[in-house]
C-alpha cells in the first residue's frame, strides 16, 4: 500500500466515498501517514504500515473510540478501521497557546474520570511497535509492575540497553511498590502513551488526543509522560488539570515511578541513554529526590 493510487482506492473502498486527491503527511516512523480529501468536501487522515501485525490498527482505533466516548479531550472520529489501515477525521494542525491549553488540562481531568471497569484493558495492544499485555490485574501496583514495568525491562536488558545497577534499582523500587504508588485511586480512562507528539493543537483552539495506548490505569500515569519530552504550555495544562481533577498530595514527586515504563519501552526500541534515565528516576525515588528541581 505504498502508491498514493493504492491508498486512495483502499480508502474510497473503506468508506464508500470518492477520495479527489492525497497529500503526504510528514512526521512518524511507524505508520505512513497521508491526508486523504474527499469528494464530499471532508479531510481525512488515513495511516498504514506494510506488514503491520494483525490487530495493529485494530487496538489504535479501539482505543481513541473508547478515549471520544469519555466526551472530555477531543478525540479524532474513526471512519474506518481495517487490518491493514486506519482511517480518522483530519485535524488541521495549529499553534499551542494557553487558553488551548487550559481547555485540555481540564478535558483531560474528564476523560480520566469516565473510567474503567479494571486497570488493564479486556485485549492486548501495542505501544510504539511492541506489544502492550493489558490483562486486568485487582490493583495498580500489580498491574504496573507486572504489565507496565517488568515486560520491558527485560526487552531492554536483553538488548543491553539496562546495566546491571539500573536494573536493580528498578527492581528495589518495584518491591517497594505500595509504598511509592501513593493513595489508591479507581482506573482512570488513560491514553497511555501521552508523550507531546500525540497532543495534535489544532487551529480551532483545541487540542486533541492521537495514536493512543489507551487502557484503565492510574491518571498520573498520562501527566507523567506529558512531563517526559517536553510537552509545550505544560505547567497551565498541568494546573488546569489540577484544579478540575483534585490530584493527590505529591503526585508530582512521583512522576519518575509513572515514567519508568516510557523509558524502559524507549530502552527496548532504541537503546541509546534511556535505560540510564530509567535507572535514574528509580533511584530518584529510592533516594527521595524525585520531583527535586535544584
Amino acid at each position: 500500500m505504498a502508491r498514493m493510487g493504492t491508498i486512495a482506492t483502499r480508502a474510497e473502498a473503506l468508506l464508500d466515498t470518492a477520495v479527489v486527491a492525497t497529500t503526504p503527511v510528514a512526521g512518524g516512523d511507524i505508520c505512513t501517514a497521508t491526508r486523504l480529501r474527499l469528494s464530499d468536501g471532508r479531510s481525512a487522515l488515513i495511516k498504514t504500515r506494510p506488514h503491520a501485525p494483525p490487530t495493529f490498527f485494530e487496538a489504535e482505533g479501539r482505543g481513541l473510540r473508547w478515549l471520544r466516548a469519555a466526551e472530555g479531550a477531543a478525540v479524532p472520529e474513526v471512519l474506518a478501521c481495517a487490518e491493514d489501515c486506519l482511517v480518522i477525521s483530519w485535524v488541521e494542525p495549529g499553534r499551542p497557546n494557553p487558553e488551548a491549553a487550559e481547555a485540555f488540562g481540564r478535558g483531560l481531568a474528564a476523560t480520566h474520570a469516565a473510567g474503567a471497569e479494571s486497570y488493564g484493558a479486556a485485549e492486548d495492544g501495542f505501544i510504539g511497535t511492541l506489544p502492550l499485555p493489558n490483562k486486568p490485574a485487582d490493583t495498580w501496583p500489580e498491574f504496573f509492575a507486572t504489565r507496565r514495568v517488568l515486560p520491558y525491562l527485560k526487552a531492554a536488558r536483553d538488548r543491553d540497553a539496562v546495566t546491571d545497577g539500573a536494573a536493580a534499582a528498578i527492581e528495589q523500587v518495584l518491591r517497594r511498590l505500595d509504598e511509592f504508588a501513593g493513595p489508591a485511586e479507581p482506573p482512570a480512562r488513560i491514553h497511555g502513551d501521552l508523550w507531546s507528539g500525540n497532543v495534535l493543537w489544532s487551529t480551532d483552539g483545541g487540542v486533541w488526543l492521537v495514536d493512543p495506548a489507551a487502557h484503565g490505569g492510574h491518571r498520573e500515569t498520562d501527566l507523567a509522560m506529558l512531563g517526559l519530552f517536553g510537552t509545550p504550555q505544560l505547567s497551565r495544562i498541568l494546573d488546569a488539570y489540577d484544579e478540575a481533577g483534585s490530584l493527590a498530595d505529591g503526585w508530582r514527586e512521583r512522576a519518575p515511578l509513572h515514567q519508568l515504563h516510557p523509558l524502559l519501552v524507549h530502552a527496548a526500541l532504541f537503546g541509546g541513554s534511556y535505560g540510564t534515565r530509567a535507572g535514574d528516576a528509580a533511584r530518584s525515588l529510592l533516594d527521595g529526590t524525585a520531583g527535586d528541581t535544584d
